[in-house]
């Protein structure tokens, strides 16, 4: 009879089974049934093969819609399999994570015996037709099934029932934790695990599954009483807002405190009251003579200067003209600038918005990939950094030799400090995660361009951009400090001080490999001292003549300057970030996910890069933290968070946070629905008179925010646009008149803004109703008959689509010009941008590389060609507006 042997591992550990008996009587068989037993193996592989793809091609014909992500881990073949066949007698496990593209990667580095399989994030979550939480039963959750995920939790639940371990390997936080959670209930299997890993690597995975650990229950608590939070306060204010502003509007624990900390800026910035200052310089030269330097005024009489207006300015201006100037005191030291940290999720939004110009929501959008795994040829899929949602600056120890390995191959001893450097992580952080860093050293930047270049994608470019950043990041924050020689004078003149800086680069340090640029603190910090008229460090920048005590220096020319302090400055994407990192407002999970909200709910909007209140956002922000004082409230927010990290740790209980929190709330709410100020049927007077029946016009709110209605509506339905001069004044916007007759009545064609932008209208509404999109002046190149306007999707996004949509179908992103490509007589030419090269001019014809950089009054004109059409939809709209 044949022995068998097991051997068996700590809880986790593979079990490996052998039968050497049987082993060895297989060894004994003849050849010719050996050869007999390859042929049969061929035929069902290549039978298996044939039904695969049969499959695959049968999904691809039915949209695919909804299907599982799913690879099966083999040592022997990389097959995708719809459901998990058991192979030999050995062990089988299913380890499910989030992202189909996760799964490729981790494929790669399990055995056989392993299927791997995404849920592609969630797959429970509460009903979005109600609040689906029991108040009165301990504020239990009502979870149900996603629609459209009914299919992925099928398969599942199917490819869990033949195995012997299931591992959730969701991501490693308390989102991932949700899911893990509600993945594990759903499949009811008695052998399930958690597993966590910070990097996708084969160390890495190999370790997680070797150590698995039982579900938290803590960090499942904290997750669900922050989703339940916020639903308490998501569908209580809401349908509030619905009622008394507008309908379709949301409130949100988190989100409306960004919108507040938008809000109160701008009112800072109205109720700033600049204040007059003035500098002195002065242009000097040395003993040596040419060329002259600057020198900045200092003091005056011994205290710091404080020249306030321009009598004391052009006083202290006379007095110098014949004054001796001659140094009093020469200091030269060596100034330091340590290298910076290694990123953490806020701080790599902030330097991905600075250096880059990406949004946080692009940023954590090609991390996440990045995190994943992307193509790198014949390697396959490669995860590329480390976990990317992280608010800890600490290193493993084998990462930081690794990179001062690289460091004293690369850059040299000099660059290397005699012991790792080690940053220090702040108080609040949950620490729970490593920086963000490059998985491993052997895929430097320059190694990889070439894969990044030969994707077929178009974030390709963006993310190499930023995986640059994090590696050079990662490298810099183990480097010596950049050193400068700083030279400072005090130079007296009569009973004014003067100083001259200068600074040089001595060694370069850190910045060989990060660049000279400024961190988000650094220019936080000078933008501040603009702001109040400070000396900035930029102020001591260049070379100074040598100087010595007690040279006299030779006057060339007095610079006296009238400035005006700034108000604060409108937040940006890196210092919203910023600031809410500081507040302790949300987590670095959340930044991408808030400002992205506050902008597509239309209470910020982003001009110039800087966030500004709309109408609707000022409104809304007015009215909550009037009658909600205590749920916006910055402090508040913060110490919630707080009662987040205590859940997960143990050291609070979810339901008594929910109850603390939801008694005074509800009060709160019953009052707020009582007083709370209707805006929809508020009328304010105004002494302005309706041009058609001589009433008065009142100040009303609509979809489109304010606007002046006649007062005797409906007889009357006269409406006007408005705005408000420097003194608050109301003045009308007259409607923009063209030459264009309306093809109904001849009366003339006018101007008028609509939900999607500007259109054309008949003069004579409400009598003639006829409207049109506005002609970019192009002709349709698909159907010769139309023309293309400019649109808007329901995203917001703005497009370009013939007027015969949904007839004609042409879309573009791109704005079509109306100029025939020179090279192959494409009809029409796209206007296009990039932040690497800016604006320029392409042709539509992927074949034709024809392309010019567009000159200043290309860009005029097409800046202030046409406005957009009232339409929805995009290019791929299926839907006429």
């Amino acid at each position: 009879m044949a022995t068998r042997t097991k051997k068996t591992a700590t809880a986790g550990e593979l079990e490996v089974e052998e039968t050497a008996a049987a082993s060895e009587k297989a060894a004994k068989k003849p050849a010719a049934r050996k050869k007999s037993a390859a042929k049969k193996t061929a035929a069902k592989k290549t039978s298996a093969k044939k039904k695969v793809a049969a499959k695959k091609a049968s999904a691809r014909r039915k949209g695919g819609d909804g299907a599982l992500a799913t690879v099966e881990a083999s040592a022997e073949d990389g097959e995708e399999t719809e459901a998990p066949a058991r192979r030999g007698k050995g062990p089988h496990y299913l380890v499910v994570v989030e992202s189909p593209a996760k799964a490729k990667t981790i494929k790669k580095y399990l055995g056989t015996g392993y299927t791997v399989k995404a849920s592609v994030g969630h797959i429970l979550d509460l009903p979005k037709s109600k609040m689906g939480v029991d108040i009165e039963k301990d504020f239990e959750p009502q979870y149900e099934v996603i629609k459209g995920k009914e299919k992925v939790l099928g398969e599942l639940k199917k490819a869990a029932l033949g195995v012997d371990k299931v591992f959730l390997a969701t991501d490693p936080d308390r989102e991932g934790e949700a899911i893990a959670w509600h993945i594990h209930k759903q499949l009811g299997h008695d052998n399930a695990y958690r597993v966590m890993f910070n990097e996708i690597t084969k160390s890495a995975i190999q370790e997680a599954i070797a150590h698995p650990r039982q579900l938290s229950q803590e960090n499942y608590d904290s997750q669900q009483t922050r989703r339940i939070l916020d639903r308490l306060v998501g569908y209580q204010i809401s349908p509030l807002l619905w009622k008394k502003v507008r309908r379709g509007l949301s409130a949100g624990r988190v989100q409306s405190v960004a919108v507040r900390l938008i809000c109160e800026r701008e009112d800072a910035i109205k109720a700033f009251v600049p204040q007059e200052y003035w500098t002195l310089d002065a242009l000097v030269e040395g003993p040596a003579g040419p060329p002259p330097f600057k020198i900045k005024l200092s003091k005056v009489d011994g205290k710091k200067a404080d020249l306030k207006d321009r009598d004391t300015t052009h006083g202290l201006v006379e007095e110098l003209k014949n004054a001796s100037f001659a140094v009093t005191k020469v200091d030269k030291r060596e100034r330091r600038r340590n290298a910076p940290a290694p990123f953490i999720t806020s701080k790599l939004q902030q330097e991905a918005a600075n250096r880059l110009h990406f949004t946080a929501k692009k940023t954590m959008a090609l991390a996440q990939r990045l995190y994943e795994g992307v193509p790198l040829g014949e390697e396959g899929p490669t995860a590329l950094i480390t976990y990317m949602r992280t608010d800890s600056t600490r290193l493993s120890d084998q990462a930081v030799a690794a990179v001062r390995d690289l460091i004293g191959a690369t850059y040299g001893a000099d660059y290397l400090p005699e012991a790792p450097v080690v940053y220090r992580t702040k108080k609040s952080a949950q620490d729970a995660h490593e920086a963000i860093r490059p998985t491993a050293l052997e895929y430097p930047p320059s190694k990889v361009k070439a894969q990044f270049d030969a994707m077929n994608d178009d974030m390709a470019a963006d993310m190499f951009r930023l995986y640059e950043l994090i590696w050079n990041r990662f490298v810099a924050c183990q480097m010596k400090p950049a050193v400068y020689d700083q030279t400072s004078a005090d130079i007296t003149a009569g009973r004014a001080t003067f100083r001259a800086s200068g600074s040089t680069l001595k060694f370069p340090g850190y910045l060989a490999v990060y660049g000279a640029s400024l961190t988000p603190e650094e220019e936080a910090a000078q933008e501040k001292a603009r702001a109040a008229g400070e000396d900035t460090d930029e102020d001591g920048v260049g070379d100074l003549p040598v100087l010595n005590e007690g040279d006299a220096l030779k006057l060339q020319k007095l610079l006296d300057e009238q400035h005006f302090t700034q108000p604060p400055p409108r937040f940006s994407e890196a210092t919203l970030v910023k600031e809410l990192e500081e507040q302790g407002i949300g987590r670095p999970s959340t930044y991408a996910a808030i400002l992205s909200t506050i902008q597509d709910k239309k209470y910020v909007e982003k001009i110039e890069g800087r966030f500004r209140p709309t109408d609707l956002g000022l409104i809304c922000n007015e009215l909550l933290v009037k009658h909600f004082p205590h749920e916006l409230d910055v402090a508040f927010t913060a110490s919630m968070e707080e009662k987040l990290d205590q859940i997960s740790e143990g050291e609070a209980n979810w339901k008594i946070v929910l109850k603390d929190f939801y008694a005074p709330f509800k009060e709160t709410l019953e009052k707020a629905e009582a007083e709370m100020r209707d805006v929809k049927r508020e009328e304010v007077k105004t002494d302005v008179a309706c041009e058609k029946c001589g009433n008065i016009m009142v100040i009303k709110w609509g979809k489109m925010g304010h606007f002046l209605a006649c007062s005797n509506y409906p007889e009357c339905k006269n409406t006007k646009d408005f705005k408000r001069d420097a003194e608050g004044k109301i003045v009308i916007v007259e409607e923009e008149t063209t030459d264009e007759k309306c093809e109904n009545c001849t009366k003339p064609m006018v101007v008028k803004r609509g939900r999607f932008g500007k259109f054309l209208a008949c003069s004579g509404y409400p009598e003639c109703k006829t409207s049109k999109p506005i002609s970019i002046g192009v002709t349709c190149p698909d159907c010769k008959q139309g023309y293309l306007t400019e649109r808007r999707s329901r995203f917001g996004k703005i497009f370009f689509g013939c007027n015969r949509y949904p007839d004609c179908k042409f879309a573009a992103w791109d704005r079509p010009l109306a100029e025939a490509c020179p090279s192959c007589q494409s009809p029409y030419l796209l206007q296009k941008y990039s932040k690497r090269d800016g604006p320029f001019i392409a042709c539509p014809n992927k074949e034709c590389d024809y392309r010019r950089q567009i000159v200043e009054p290309e860009v005029a004109a097409a800046a202030t060609a046409v406005p957009p059409a009232p339409t929805t939809g995009g290019p791929n709209a299926s839907s006429a507006a």
